[in-house]
């Protein structure tokens, strides 16, 4: 969990920085609710959450040149959700979900920001 979560990210950015920096690039982070806020028996998922959290505050901190913009949505309509909703031994509904390409279009929305304006954070929930 936490070398999907966090340190991928974390290495990936490494990797690239020097590109992103010559490109004066926008990095966005895929987060999650989790990122925000740590619920009983999701410790794990939250803690390497939290650390993307951590490292997009610090990233944006240590590299004032690139916007950095961490996206926290809550439950979206994929086969995760399914996974969860049955072990918690419910039946799957799309309803009350946010749709993967609504959380596209807030990453897209964030990339094509006015460079004067930095969005830091963009906090979705379903409706």
């Amino acid at each position: 969990m936490f070398e999907v979560n966090l340190l991928a990210a974390v290495e990936l950015t490494r990797l690239l920085l020097p590109a992103l920096r010559a490109a004066g690039a926008h990095v966005v982070f895929l987060n999650s609710g989790a990122g925000r806020r740590a619920n009983p028996g999701w410790s794990a998922y939250a803690a390497s959450k939290f650390g993307l959290t951590a490292f997009a505050e610090a990233l944006r901190g240590e590299e004032p040149a690139l916007r950095v913009t961490s996206v926290f949505p809550g439950r979206i309509d994929t086969e995760m959700q399914q996974d969860i909703y049955a072990m918690e031994g419910r039946d799957y509904s799309p309803a009350g979900l946010l749709r993967p390409e609504t959380v596209a279009a807030a990453v897209v929305q964030a990339i094509h920001t006015p460079a004067d304006a930095h969005p830091t954070d963009i906090v979705l929930r379903p409706r």
